[in-house]
């Protein structure tokens, strides 16, 4: 088909500003530029409001009403600045306050209620004007070097910026989402007027070879980047074949009249569970009757219009993810959703990027029209909309790359989504524009949610997996993942590393080490650069959890505190110790209790206790039953700063801290006295600092005393 021309109402299409420049002048007149042709770009999304029941009722229940979004936008520039100290005063305490954080969607039947008394769309307005006076001011005053970074205060007019150009996207669907006629169209939004309304004549898809191959993923390029887009990634892709053309609403509709929606068989549980709810039985912006195709309508964001058989069909990833099984049981193929890797591989086969395009090579940008097209209509090298149209989803969970780190002015933007709920969507839409028209963006939503969004299939053998893995908040576990992998505090050697490097200079063999009471596993993997085997032991199951995790390879997510409610964000990955699956294969974790270990012949050269004996509720039948499993010459490391506590050890238990016939006696001495018959102690008693950390201003800076025996 022929090239489309730009619509002369829709605004001129936006090029990102660049991080760099020559010139710091010219760099603000950008920045200031880009700003106001933002803001204005999304104050004229609202004109296609046409009743004031559309700016204060809810378009779907678990989404705030419009007039939360009109708002949000705005109020975020001043939350960003006042976090950040760039200024020192609001605008209006309560509209932020109100309007500081949107809703994501969780589960398809967590149903939000929540009522608030909406300021008037005319003080939102007001209100608006004062932010934008205020953020001209800034633009114009900020101090400025270039490049931009993290740490420039334009850094956080970018993210203001592009966080509205989200929203002008998502407010958009939830305008689609309104009844008819509470909307209405605009001269600036022109829908695409060009249809084949007879499904027999939209084209047939087919199935284009693509060689595979090695995708680097991580942003390079010199534009505003969201956290989650920064690291790398490495994937290895075996040969696929994937679809020349988006899924057109003719060949979806192939699977509305098979049956689709009503077959359990090509659905998973999440996605029968939502269309059982939902009680879906086409998509949801079909308007009519399934049963009377020639009659079918498709609602735009601001009009219904006779069915445009040849535009792409648009449908949540549950909806896509159980076409693609029908599909592959009517072809014998293994057809599925690309992953976000092969979507890359495709990716290659369109020249440059948003900031280079003169023109746009595809329906992106709102270059075009304000509605998607035909999926035939934009040619990128061997296939049609591998870029634009709509957003095609994948079936990956999108996850950090490795060397993420959240900014501190938002830390929650990427990592609640880190759960395996989240599937990427690739590519863009007709009115995504800014960061996400960009080759290098990354956004995922639930996958029941509806966004401007399709999707074209592969033929591949490719897996993704789906683990969950939020960011741990169980108190205890995140605690002890900081104590043993987190950064150093007040120049104290990391504890788990300092008790093996005290033990290894007198093993005389290092065949088998226990680390008896190993939490989430740290001193277990340091034995492992050095023992031949480690079994790795502690009563709490959560705990061997961890550890096994990070065996795997995998990342783990914790949250520790700061201040109040307010938390950071880490995460611990094996390879930033310099372990490796070498290390890790030599461990074996298990749950134990060490006051009731199973009798074993004498198998360990090596024994570490650390912070033990005074957690437990029978220390002196833990060192009863421990001595008989090491081996003759073999060492036992006892670290312990002696906090006996009747919660943990009933005091009749105690080994030390007491009086004996009226004389003190400590733990040392009663240690020296029970391990006497079978163990000669090596040296003196060291002690050992150790810190943990509580929040960003409280620690438990401890002394644990370190004494080694060797096993007569």
């Amino acid at each position: 088909m022929t090239l489309a021309q730009h619509q002369p109402n829709l605004p001129l299409p936006t090029r990102t500003v660049r991080l760099s420049g020559s010139s710091v002048a010219e760099k603000r007149a950008e920045l200031l530029a880009y700003f106001t042709q933002t803001w204005e770009l999304y104050e004229s999304l609202f004109d296609c409001l046409a009743d004031d029941r559309a700016w204060f009722n809810k378009a779907i229940r678990l989404r705030h009403p419009l007039i939360f979004y009109f708002g949000h936008t705005a109020s975020f520039y001043i939350n960003k600045l006042m976090a950040g100290r760039y200024i020192d005063a609001r605008i209006d305490a309560r509209i932020e306050a109100m309007m500081a954080i949107g809703v994501d969607e969780m589960s398809w039947d967590d149903l939000d209620d929540s009522h608030y008394a909406w300021p008037t769309a005319e003080e939102v307005r007001a209100y608006r004007g004062k932010v934008k006076n205020l953020v001209t001011e800034f633009i114009q005053s900020m101090p400025l070097e270039l490049p931009i970074d993290w740490e420039s205060p334009a850094w956080v007019i970018l993210m203001g910026i592009e966080h509205e150009r989200i929203h002008l996207e998502t407010s958009s669907v939830l305008i689609r989402q309104l009844p008819l006629e509470w909307v209405k169209p605009q001269p600036q939004w022109p829908a695409c007027q060009q249809a084949r309304h007879a499904r027999e004549s939209v084209p047939a898809n087919s199935l284009i070879a693509m060689p595979g191959g090695t995708v680097v993923q991580g942003k390079r390029d010199d534009t505003y980047g969201w956290d989650n887009e920064y690291g790398s990634l490495t994937t290895e892709l075996k040969p696929f074949k994937a679809s020349k053309m988006l899924v057109s609403n003719a060949e979806f509709y192939e699977f509305v009249a098979a049956g689709g929606y009503q077959q359990r068989q090509y659905w998973d549980e999440e996605g029968w569970g939502w269309r059982s709810f939902a009680e879906a039985q086409m998509p949801t912006f079909w308007v009519g009757d399934a049963h009377q195709p020639d009659a079918l309508k498709l609602r735009l964001m601001t009009e219904e219009v006779p069915m445009p058989w040849d535009w792409p069909a648009e449908v949540n990833q549950l909806e896509a993810a159980a076409f693609c099984r029908w599909k592959a049981q009517e072809t014998g193929a293994s057809v599925q959703l690309p992953c976000e890797a092969e979507w890359m591989l495709l990716r290659e086969q369109v020249e440059g990027d948003q900031p280079e395009w003169q023109q746009a090579p595809g329906n992106i940008n709102l270059a075009y029209w304000a509605s998607s097209c035909a999926v035939d209509r934009f040619a990128q090298g061997d296939f049609f909309d591998i870029v634009g149209n709509v957003w095609q989803w994948t079936t990956t969970p999108i996850n950090g790359f490795e060397g993420f780190r959240v900014h501190p002015l938002y830390d929650d933007f990427s990592t609640p989504t880190f759960d395996g709920k989240h599937s990427i969507i690739k590519g863009g839409s007709w009115i995504s524009t800014g960061n996400e028209a960009l080759k290098s963006s990354r956004y995922a939503f639930r996958r029941h949610f509806f966004q401007h969004a399709g999707f074209r299939y592969v033929v591949s053998s490719h897996q993704e997996t789906m683990t969950l893995n939020p960011y741990e908040t169980d108190d205890m576990v995140s605690q002890y993942l900081d104590f043993q992998y987190g950064p150093r505090y007040f120049g104290v050697d990391n504890y788990a590393e300092s008790l093996v490097a005290l033990a290894l200079p007198h093993c005389q063999a290092r065949g088998t080490a226990l680390d008896i009471g190993c939490a989430t596993g740290r001193a277990s993997f340091e034995l492992a650069r050095h023992f031949e085997k480690v079994i790795g032991m502690d009563y709490s199951a959560r705990f061997i959890d961890v550890a096994l995790q990070l065996t795997s390879g995998e990342d783990f997510r914790y949250v520790v505190p700061e201040e109040g409610e307010l938390v950071e964000y880490r995460q611990v990955r094996l390879k930033d110790f310099g372990l490796d699956a070498e290390q890790a294969q030599r461990i074996q974790f298990v749950q134990g209790d060490a006051c009731n270990l199973k009798p074993q012949p004498a198998q360990y050269d090596l024994v570490l206790a650390a912070n033990l004996i005074d957690r437990l509720r029978q220390p002196q039948r833990f060192l009863q039953d421990i001595a008989p499993m090491i081996r003759s010459g073999g060492l036992l490391l006892l670290s312990s700063p002696y906090t006996w506590l009747e919660v943990f050890t009933p005091r009749e238990n105690w080994l030390g801290g007491i009086r004996e016939n009226g004389e003190a006696l400590t733990t040392l001495q009663a240690l020296q006295r029970l391990l006497a018959a079978e163990f000669e102690p090596i040296g003196a008693p060291q002690d050992q600092p150790f810190v943990i950390r509580e929040t960003a201003r409280k620690y438990q800076h401890s002394l644990a005393q370190v004494t080694l025996w060797r096993k007569r």
